[in-house]
């Protein structure tokens, strides 16, 4: 059990390498490296170059090119007139309705598939809205400044965690409280709701651990040695059961090993990726993985790429969805991927995720079966979107603006 330890000496090498190579470029590209041109929205042709993952522009008409993001009420022409926004996305300006009003946190998809749930950090409750915007307590307890939630696949608990590292599991159906030990992080729940695999972080690193509990908290059990690499551990139990946990080991500058760990031992085979700042989302079924990286040969920015991630065939079918933007910006919906994507990326952006703190959003669709793209919706206004959730029928996409917190809908058919 000792996979994870034994390359800590390679790993501060490659770290203090990395880190060199990435100030360096950093320097380079503030100070040394040529602007690029930029769109002329007045007369497109005249743009002579354009980076992969920026987004085309929207047409009306013959040609006309159009400015995006524009504020509300619609979008402006090259001949000053205006097109309103659509009432459903159809891969221009599209409207897009607030469903509350109040900075949110945690919003999932209700157990019926249609309504969402979510926290008010004003008033320390939890919440259900409905697509129509009905809002209703979903407890009356009041839990005081929340800063992290993981709700169980069934929506019936939460683990919720605070400021202090105090953390609890609370039971919205029985409304149990079960109070966890404050070095127990990155939380995730089995398919079932059952187990919950999470780190155990105890101040010695001898004693920190990969660990399994059952969803009461108690009767853990032992998976893995942590020792000083928690941080290149991720904890997330696959949709199909298989494995509980990643673990990613540098192999070149621009390359890495993802390892895949299960309850008893498994050998399973390796995932290389081409690419650090690894984030990921499992597909509803387990069998394939979607990730986002950086690179330096692509500015440092995030692209995604997905992966079959299931059994002999892990590794296989790893595609470049050629879009600039995260993972955790991205949702499943049947075969359909739906990203955020970025309208523009600053260099470096994937080293730090403030750079695009306030960039508007675009909504893009991916068939994960052919890898095919297209432009969704722009959303009316201009939105920095996270948490992104669509409904089982398909009908509606949710996200929360993330400067405001608030909860918005865009109908998607």
């Amino acid at each position: 059990m000792d996979f994870l330890i034994k390359y800590k000496k390679i790993f501060v090498a490659a770290a203090l390498a990395l880190a060199v190579i990435i100030i360096g470029y950093l320097l380079y590209a503030v100070f040394f490296k040529p602007s690029q041109p930029q769109v002329n929205l007045e007369n497109p042709a005249a743009t002579t170059t354009a980076g992969r993952g920026n987004l085309p522009l929207t047409q009306t008409g013959a040609g006309q090119p159009v400015q995006l993001g524009q504020g509300q009420g619609g979008l402006t022409t090259g001949t000053g007139e205006t097109t309103p926004a659509s009432a459903t996305a159809r891969g221009g300006l599209t409207e897009v309705t607030a469903l509350n009003q109040a900075a949110s946190l945690g919003a999932a998809l209700a157990a019926n598939g249609d309504d969402l749930l979510y926290y008010n950090g004003q008033e320390g409750k939890f919440y259900r809205v409905t697509k129509d915007g009905k809002i209703t307590l979903l407890s009356d307890t009041v839990f005081h400044n929340v800063e992290k939630i993981t709700w169980s696949p069934d929506r019936t608990k939460a683990i919720l965690e605070y400021p202090d590292q105090a953390k609890i599991i609370y039971d919205f159906k029985n409304n149990k409280q079960i109070t966890l030990p404050s070095h127990w992080q990155d939380f995730a729940f089995s398919p079932d709701g059952s187990k919950i695999v999470m780190k155990s972080l105890a101040e010695s690193a001898d004693n920190r651990w990969l660990a399994v509990v059952n969803s009461q908290g108690t009767e853990a059990k032992k998976i893995a040695p942590l020792g000083d690499n928690d941080e290149t551990v991720y904890p997330s139990w696959s949709p199909n059961n298989q494995t509980v946990a990643m673990y990613t080991e540098g192999a070149t500058f621009n390359e890495q090993n993802v390892f895949f760990v299960g309850l008893n031992n498994e050998n399973f085979k390796a995932l290389k990726i081409a690419g650090r700042g690894f984030e990921f989302a499992w597909s509803p079924q387990g069998d394939r993985l979607l990730y986002s990286v950086y690179t330096s040969d692509n500015g440092l920015k995030p692209e995604l790429w997905i992966a079959n991630a299931q059994g002999d065939s892990i590794g296989s079918g790893r595609t470049n969805l050629e879009l600039q933007t995260w993972a955790d910006k991205c949702t499943f919906s049947g075969s359909n991927l739906y990203c955020a994507v970025p309208q523009e990326l600053a260099e470096g952006a994937g080293l730090s995720k403030e750079l695009a703190q306030n960039t508007k959003d675009n909504l893009y669709q991916i068939d994960v079966r052919t890898g095919a793209k297209k432009l969704v919706a722009v959303p009316d206004g201009g939105y920095t979107m996270s948490d992104l959730i669509v409904s089982d029928d398909g009908g509606y996409l949710y996200f929360t603006d993330q400067n405001t917190g608030k909860i918005n809908q865009i109908k998607l058919k």
